[in-house]
């Protein structure tokens, strides 16, 4: 594709921050080489912060400008990952440098308003924060086709209604609400099976759940498949639920398998998290419910899988959605004015 990589060096593992202090060391020495050898106009940065230390120093010393990309804050992922805890001495220095690094580069782009607000309430001045918003490639993918007769047999989905989720099985994703809202959704439709396909931290306590709650043999965990076969096991999905809890992470934070539902036509309900309301256009795109609650979460399978007339309706207008707003073409357009103006400064300077 034209795209040259370059690798740094990793250091040998030491102590938990002496680690990430030969990391960026060793990082800042490979972009000053490379950047005195190439010369480029601007730097980009992407998250975390210890991408961003090095190069605002290196960006310093020769007189390149700087931007600093986030996609997430590194200390809001830790807390869901139980590394630290909100409020605590190590999320507080993290969440301190990386407002140090924001304060120090020339420009900031994110992916979504939630972290634009988030980062501008910090301090930054708004002119200097531009969204790039998460998009899909929609030639990437195609509209869902009929389920495999041969899987569906095999994973005892004959003859069901499939609820689904694709992905990894992380605490804030909300599996544990899924589950909890299961028994009562099998009470009004015996005929429901929920298909998780994935794996992930949660794997052994999404399991232990569904032996509490009375529902194993109605649940049908595949383990993690090849990519390539990931589209089989979407087409034996009905519904997809997004049941993310909310927290700063997904409060702030728009993901993209929304996105990709979309893009192929298929149908979901998603917690109404900011993340997510971001996105979804309430009952024209998706389904929205309150975040937290089971009883909501059930509703609202429930009422998509009474109104299946709405169907095609709602399958049309999320692919409309992702073809014409949130594609790539449009969505890396928001770089250009930006890389023009630092780039313009770098060859004034020179």
């Amino acid at each position: 594709d034209g795209l040259r990589f370059y690798r740094s060096p990793v250091p040998a593992p030491g102590p938990a921050g002496i680690n990430e202090l030969r990391l960026m060391r060793a990082t800042e020495a490979r972009l000053e080489q490379l950047a005195r050898e190439l010369r480029p106009d601007v730097l980009h940065a992407h998250s975390p912060v210890l991408n961003a230390i090095p190069a605002i120093r290196v960006g310093k010393r020769l007189g390149i400008p700087v931007v600093y990309e986030i996609r997430a804050f590194w200390e809001d992922a830790a807390v869901d990952h139980g590394t630290t805890a909100e409020g605590s001495l190590r999320y507080r220095a993290t969440r301190a440098m990386e407002t140090w690094a924001l304060k120090r580069v020339d420009h900031a782009f994110t992916i979504c308003e939630g972290l634009r607000a988030d980062i501008v309430a910090r301090g930054i001045p708004a002119a200097r924060v531009t969204v790039i918003p998460n998009a899909v490639d929609v030639e990437g993918f195609q509209l869902s086709g009929d389920a495999d007769p041969i899987l569906r047999r095999e994973l005892g989905l004959e003859g069901c209604t499939t609820i689904g989720f694709v992905g990894s099985f992380y605490a804030y994703e909300g599996l544990d609400l899924l589950l909890d809202a299961f028994p009562a959704l099998l009470a009004k439709r015996p005929d429901l099976r929920l298909l998780l396909v994935g794996g992930g931290p949660q794997d052994a306590k999404l399991k232990a759940q569904t032996e509490r709650l009375g529902v194993a043999d109605k649940v049908v965990f595949t383990g993690r498949v090849p990519h390539s076969e990931v589209s089989r096991y979407y087409d034996q999905i009905d519904l997809l639920a997004y049941p993310r809890h909310s927290m700063r992470l997904t409060e702030l934070v728009t993901p993209l398998k929304p996105l990709e539902a979309m893009a192929q036509g298929r149908l979901f309900v998603a917690s109404d998290v900011g993340g997510h309301k971001e996105l979804i256009r309430d009952g024209e795109t998706g389904k929205l419910f309150k975040a937290g609650s089971a009883e909501a979460l059930a509703a609202a399978i429930d009422a998509m899988l009474a109104d299946r007339g709405r169907w095609p309706t709602m399958r049309a207008a999320g692919r409309h959605f992702v073809e014409e707003v949130r594609n790539w073409t449009n969505s890396v357009a928001h770089y250009r004015a930006v890389y023009e103006a630092l780039a313009g400064r770098t060859r004034r300077a020179a």
